[in-house]
C-alpha cells in the first residue's frame, strides 16, 4: 500500500482526516502543516499520496507538486473556485466539502495507480554501476583471453553460469575473477 502523506495549512484538519482515513482502513504515514515538511517528506519515502491543500504559509500546492519524486502523486482538496483556477495538471483533484465516500473512491482509484506502477517498477532492470560493469567486462576479458570466446561467448558463458547459480551477473563475474585469481580494479 502507498504511503499516504496528508498535508492541510491547519494541523487539526489534518489529525481530522487521518482519523476519518484510519477508520476506513488507511494508514496515514505523516500530517505536515507546511510545504517544506511535505518536501522533506516525501524524500525520505519511496512512494505514495500527497493528500493536499492549495495553499500553505511557505508555498502553494504547484510548487509541491513540481518537487514531488517519481512515484508520488498528489491529491488537491480545495474549493471549486479554487480548482478551476488551478485547472488540469499532473495531479487528482477533489472539492471540498467533499463526501466520504467520493474520497475514498478517489483514493482507492490512485491506489491501484500507484500499485500498478510499483509492479512495473520492479520488474524494471537496475541500472549497473560503474564498479559492476568493470567486473563483468573484466571476467569477459579473462573468458576472451583464456579460452578464445568471443565477447558474444563470454557474455553469455556469464549469464548462463548466473542464472544456473541463482546470483546476479556482477556476483557470477566477481566470482569468476576471483577463482582465476585475477586482479581487476574498481
Amino acid at each position: 500500500m502507498a504511503d499516504i502523506i496528508i498535508a492541510l495549512p491547519k494541523r487539526s484538519d489534518g489529525k481530522n482526516l487521518q482519523k476519518l482515513l484510519l477508520k476506513n482502513g488507511y494508514d496515514v504515514r505523516i500530517i505536515c502543516d507546511s510545504g517544506s515538511q511535505v518536501i522533506d517528506a516525501v524524500n525520505c519515502l519511496d512512494g505514495g499520496i500527497v493528500i493536499c491543500g492549495y495553499r500553505f504559509a511557505d508555498m502553494y500546492y504547484m510548487e509541491i507538486n513540481d518537487y514531488l519524486p517519481k512515484g508520488f502523486q498528489m491529491l488537491l482538496l480545495a474549493s471549486p473556485a479554487k480548482l478551476e483556477e488551478a485547472g488540469f495538471g499532473n495531479f487528482v483533484s477533489l472539492a471540498m466539502p467533499f463526501k466520504v465516500q467520493d474520497l475514498l473512491n478517489t483514493l482507492e482509484m490512485m491506489m491501484v495507480q500507484y500499485n500498478r506502477w510499483r509492479k512495473k517498477e520492479k520488474g524494471r532492470p537496475k541500472l549497473r554501476t560503474k564498479e559492476e560493469k568493470k567486473a563483468i567486462t573484466a571476467a569477459k576479458k579473462l573468458l576472451m583471453e583464456r579460452n578464445q570466446m568471443t565477447e558474444d561467448e563470454a557474455h553469455h558463458y556469464i549469464q548462463k553460469l548466473s542464472m544456473d547459480s541463482a546470483t546476479n551477473m556482477v556476483e557470477t563475474a566477481e566470482m569468476i575473477l576471483e577463482l582465476n585469481g585475477k586482479e581487476w580494479e574498481i
